[in-house]
């Protein structure tokens, strides 16, 4: 009981965040504003490890910690690519997941969006020109976007899905 009134007498300690442009929370406001008005609700994004390290997965799951908290400002990871408005792509797609990339992707209802992220999505990174794998998403799927870094930074996939967003049209009906 003593810890109550203690939490009661102190009150609210924390500050508002400033709002300053180019900012994660800046950013992740913007991100919902123009996911709402392009899709009506949240921006669903499915994401597909197609053979990566990893680095880009965990860089992912950092968007969903409490730095950048993204469920928060309309930025949603779904399990199911039929809940999505658009694949996220990591890996250079392997031989052995070409098949389940593509089921994916036709799974995705229209309109859809396709992301490259990360260096091996975008080229095949250091495994570029191997037999084992894709160079690049865009030779199997149409890219909407593409994120480079190895890995890129949760801003940098910020900044990245908010500019997909502010170009994308709002009457887009899609591949």
């Amino acid at each position: 009981m003593h810890l109550f009134t203690k939490i009661i007498r102190t009150g609210v300690v924390t500050e508002k965040l400033p709002d300053r442009p180019g900012e994660a929370v800046t950013l992740a406001h913007e991100v919902d504003r123009q996911a709402r008005a392009l899709f009506g609700r949240a921006l669903a994004i499915r994401q597909v490890d197609a053979g990566s390290c990893n680095g880009c997965e965990l860089e992912i799951a950092g968007l969903s910690g409490p730095v950048y908290d993204m469920e928060r400002f309309g930025l949603h990871f779904v399990a199911s690519p039929r809940h999505a408005d658009g694949l996220l792509v990591t890996g250079p797609i392997t031989r052995n997941m070409h098949h389940a990339v593509m089921e994916t992707y036709e799974a995705v209802p229209k309109p859809k969006i396709v992301i490259a992220l990360g260096a091996c999505a975008i080229s095949g990174g250091p495994y570029a020109d191997s037999r084992e794998v894709n160079n690049g998403v865009d030779g199997i799927l149409p890219v909407d976007l593409y994120i480079p870094g190895c890995p890129p930074h949760p801003l940098t996939i910020l900044d990245g899905l908010l500019r997909l967003i502010g170009r994308m049209p709002a009457d887009a009906n899609g591949r």
